[in-house]
């Protein structure tokens, strides 16, 4: 053993003897951070231009800004308090915070190739022999240490690691379309609510008004004046209200439950008071430029670091035609006893040149694969321009028409009204039939019902506007469980 360490210790000292070793080395390395500069292989991401053409302008524009939250522009305390609370508790929008995470480790593990990666490995190992009819026993120690590194000549370990970083952005944006869909959802399903509300009420009244015609229908049919059958028809009027009833209880129902699961709730508690008068909206908000939304809106931008991920997943696959190369450098130490450790130690210095010659065409069939999965991403992207630039241009015109909508309405309650009181008086007099009174109830009634459904719809549109105007904020981290 003692012969065994003097031969090493006189190598270690002969190789310190000989500089031209080392000068060979540091040639190897000089040449090879020599190709790595001088490279021009490496692919290279281009700026990215839109590839449809955006209007100029939209068609229409209001006057208010509107804010980043954009239900803080509806004045409404409980639908603040609703959004607020479904932000926090939402199990959706708690899943895209854990794809995001998920993205973002990646992102960071796929740039770790970049730099050298150092090992330990200490072994203390016993060892039993038996050797000319006796047993014995040793103990043996070892230390070693590997340190490797592969020089990303033509920008494969770059490219992954960019690809990486642009789908974590990609998914950050996800995350921010999530919320703002998620308000558009809550505010909906509250406003929808209300109308239901709303309803409930107009047909309770709806409901008092025809109980009171049909108890002046009655007497007069106690009194010989009418027939049987428009006495039966009030009564059918009245039971059809009872029946709307039910329906629109079932629906308030059902949205109550909605409302509590985008809320993170179970569906039968009670998240939001009884309101049955809708808001009145505020002055329209200014559309801004189409140019600027596709800057600003978190669909677009996700779609937009999609192509920028795909564009440098092409660029690594065209990388990995190439060779690669890698240093490896290591100490090994060992011996009976750790004081021996570092009387015995061996030191090597590698350099790794790998290039693929055949593989079937594997490299080739992937730098296909991933050129078409560039190409699609960029055909996404311009899909999703569009779908965001005729979503703005839809919620503008329904906005419109549905305030054409709401003034022809208004308009026709108020003849129904005049046609009910001559009707009415009519009828009295005995001049025209009960049917005629029924027609004009019931035109009147649908009106009144028709109106409030509008008047929500109105609000739907407003707030399909603000989704497709917005441009998410900043949201907080939920604490991980």
């Amino acid at each position: 053993m003692r012969n065994s360490r003097m031969e090493i210790r006189n190598e270690n000292t002969l190789r310190c003897a000989e500089p031209s070793i080392w000068r060979s080395w540091a040639r190897v390395v000089l040449i090879v951070m020599m190709v790595a500069l001088a490279s021009g292989c490496s692919p290279v991401i281009h700026s990215l231009k839109t590839p449809v053409a955006v209007p100029e302008q939209f068609s229409e524009s209001g006057t208010s800004p509107l804010p980043d939250k954009w239900w803080k522009s509806f004045d409404d305390p409980v639908l603040s308090g609703l959004i607020d609370q479904a932000l926090i508790n939402n199990f959706d929008l708690k899943t895209a915070w854990d794809r995001l995470r998920q993205a973002q480790a990646l992102a960071r593990s796929a740039g770790a190739d970049l730099f050298p990666s150092l090992d330990v490995e200490v072994e203390n190992s016993r060892n039993r022999f038996r050797e000319y009819g006796e047993t014995d026993e040793g103990h043996s120690y070892s230390l070693g240490l590997a340190a490797s590194y592969e020089l990303d000549l033509w920008g494969r370990i770059q490219s992954s690691r960019d690809a990486a970083a642009f789908e974590a952005q990609a998914n950050a944006q996800d995350l921010r379309a999530a919320a703002l869909t998620l308000s558009a959802q809550v505010a909906g399903t509250w406003y929808q609510l209300v109308e239901q509300y709303g309803q409930l009420e107009l047909l309770d009244a709806q409901i008092v008004t025809n109980e009171k015609v049909l108890e002046l229908v009655t007497l007069q049919f106690h009194t010989g004046q009418v027939g049987i059958a428009d006495m039966l028809q009030q009564r059918q009027l009245v039971e059809a209200n009872q029946g709307e009833k039910a329906q629109a209880l079932a629906q308030a129902t059902v949205l109550e439950h909605q409302l509590a699961i985008l809320l993170g709730y179970p569906p039968r508690q009670k998240v939001a008071p009884q309101v049955a008068a809708l808001i009145n909206l505020p002055p329209m908000p200014q559309s801004g430029l189409p140019s600027e939304l596709i800057q600003r809106r978190p669909d677009i931008r996700s779609a937009y670091f999609s192509v920028l991920a795909a564009d440098s997943d092409l660029a690594a696959a065209i990388a990995d035609r190439f060779p690669t190369l890698s240093l490896t450098a290591g100490v090994d130490t060992s011996g009976v006893h750790t004081r021996d450790l570092f009387d015995n130690w061996l030191a090597t210095l590698a350099a790794n040149l790998v290039s693929p010659i055949i593989d079937g065409g594997l490299r080739k069939a992937e730098v296909d694969r991933t050129r078409a999965v560039a190409a699609e991403a960029l055909h996404t992207y311009g899909q999703t321009i569009l779908d965001a630039l005729g979503e703005v241009e839809d919620a503008l015109v329904q906005e419109q028409r549905r305030r054409d909508l709401i003034a022809s309405i208004d308009k026709q309650l108020t003849l129904a009204g005049q046609v009910i009181e001559r009707v009415q008086d009519r009828y009295l007099q005995g001049t025209v039939e009960y049917q005629r009174v029924l027609d004009a109830l019931l035109s009147r009634q649908t009106l009144q019902r028709s109106l409030l459904t509008a008047k929500r719809d109105l609000v739907q549109d407003r707030i399909d506007l603000c989704r497709a105007l917005g441009t998410g904020w900043a949201l907080e981290r939920p604490e991980q469980n």
